[in-house]
C-alpha cells in the first residue's frame, strides 16, 4: 500500500485518515498528544460501521481500521510516505515552525499539503529548500462525507505536485478543484462568506428572521446545490443558457449588488443572530445535532452515489 502521513488528530485528521483508509491506502496517523491520537482512532472505530452500513465503504470497517496506525514520532509518521495531510493549528508560526521540520525529516519526492482554512501555502513555505512540493489541499468538514477539497499551490508549487496532488485525491474518492492562484479564504469559503454576509444583511434590514431564512436555503437553494453549481444552475433556468439569463435577469443582478456593500458583524448584530439560534438549538444539543447532520450528509452522499452525473 502506498503510505499516507496525517499529522493532527483532530477533527479534520481523523476524517482524513477515514478517507485515505477506505481508498487503500496505509495511513500513519501522528499527533503530539497521544490522548488525542488514542480518540482520534477511537472515533474512526465507531463511525467506520454507519459508513459501511450506509454504503459508503467498499470494504469491511476491520479491514480499513487495520491500514491505519499511530505513528510514535513524526519521523515515523513521514517515514516513507508519499503524501502528508497537515492538521495542526490554525496559527502562521505553528505552521511555519512544523513545514520546516516536515520539509528536513520527509523524503524530497514527498508531498507536503496543508489543510488550512485560510493560511495560504506562500506564507509558511517560502523559506523551505524543497518548497516546490508543498501546497494547500482544503477539505470541507468533514472530509469523508463532503468530497470536494481545493487544491491550491504556492507561487513556487511545481505543476507535478499539483497534478500528483490531484491523482491522490481522485485516487481517495476525493474531488480535487484547483484554484490557479492564491486568494483570501480559497474559492469555497469565499462563496460561503458571500452568502452568509448577506444573509446577516437581510436580518439586521428587517427582511426575514434568522429561521425563515436558513428554511430558504435548506428548502431552496441547497436542494439544487446538493447537484450542481450556480453556473449551471443558472444555465438551466433560462431556455437558451448562460447567455440568455445573463440578458433576462443581468439589470436585477446589477440593482442588488449596488445594495450589497460590507456589512459589519457588529455585537448587536451577532448577538441578535445567536439568542434566536439559541431559541431552537441550545448549546447543549449541539453534539447531538452535528451527529445528526453527519448521518445526513451520509445519506445524501449515499444517495448522490447511486445517481448518473
Amino acid at each position: 500500500m502506498d503510505k499516507i502521513a496525517v499529522i493532527g488528530g483532530g477533527l479534520i485528521g481523523r476524517a482524513w485518515s477515514i478517507v485515505f483508509a477506505r481508498a487503500g491506502f496505509g495511513v500513519a496517523l501522528f499527533d503530539q498528544s497521544q490522548e488525542a491520537a488514542s480518540n482520534a482512532l477511537g472515533f474512526i472505530a465507531a463511525r467506520l460501521p454507519e459508513l459501511h452500513e450506509a454504503g459508503l465503504l467498499s470494504d469491511t470497517p476491520a479491514e480499513v481500521l487495520a491500514r491505519i496506525s499511530l505513528a510514535p514520532t513524526l519521523q515515523a509518521a513521514l517515514d516513507g510516505a508519499i503524501y502528508v495531510q497537515e492538521n495542526g493549528p490554525e496559527r502562521l508560526a505553528a505552521k511555519t515552525a512544523l513545514f520546516a521540520k516536515m520539509d528536513e525529516i520527509a523524503g524530497p519526492d514527498t508531498i507536503l499539503a496543508s489543510s488550512t482554512s485560510g493560511i495560504p501555502a506562500s506564507a509558511f513555505t517560502e523559506q523551505l529548500p524543497f518548497r516546490a512540493r508543498c501546497l494547500v489541499a482544503h477539505p470541507v468538514n468533514p472530509p469523508y462525507l463532503v468530497p470536494v477539497v481545493e487544491i491550491c499551490p504556492a507561487p513556487w508549487t511545481s505543476d507535478a505536485t499539483v497534478a500528483a496532488t490531484r491523482a491522490i485525491m481522485t485516487r481517495a474518492k476525493m474531488v480535487p478543484a484547483t484554484i490557479k492562484r492564491e486568494v483570501a479564504g480559497f474559492v469555497l469559503n469565499r462563496l460561503q462568506i458571500a452568502l452568509v454576509a448577506e444573509a446577516f444583511r437581510l436580518v439586521a434590514d428587517g427582511v426575514v428572521s434568522p429561521e425563515d431564512c436558513d428554511a430558504t436555503i435548506k428548502h431552496g437553494l441547497g436542494l439544487r446545490w446538493a447537484f450542481m453549481g450556480p453556473f449551471e444552475t443558472i444555465d438551466l433556468n433560462a431556455p437558451g443558457g448562460v447567455a440568455d439569463y445573463c440578458e433576462r435577469y443581468g439589470g436585477l443582478y446589477s440593482a442588488v449588488q449596488d445594495e450589497q456593500t460590507p456589512i459589519a458583524l457588529t455585537p448587536e448584530l451577532v448577538a441578535g443572530v445567536d439568542a434566536a439560534m439559541r431559541r431552537h438549538l441550545p448549546l447543549d444539543d449541539q453534539p447531538a445535532r452535528q451527529e445528526w447532520r453527519d448521518r445526513r450528509l451520509m445519506a445524501l452522499l449515499a444517495h448522490k452515489a447511486t445517481q448518473p452525473e
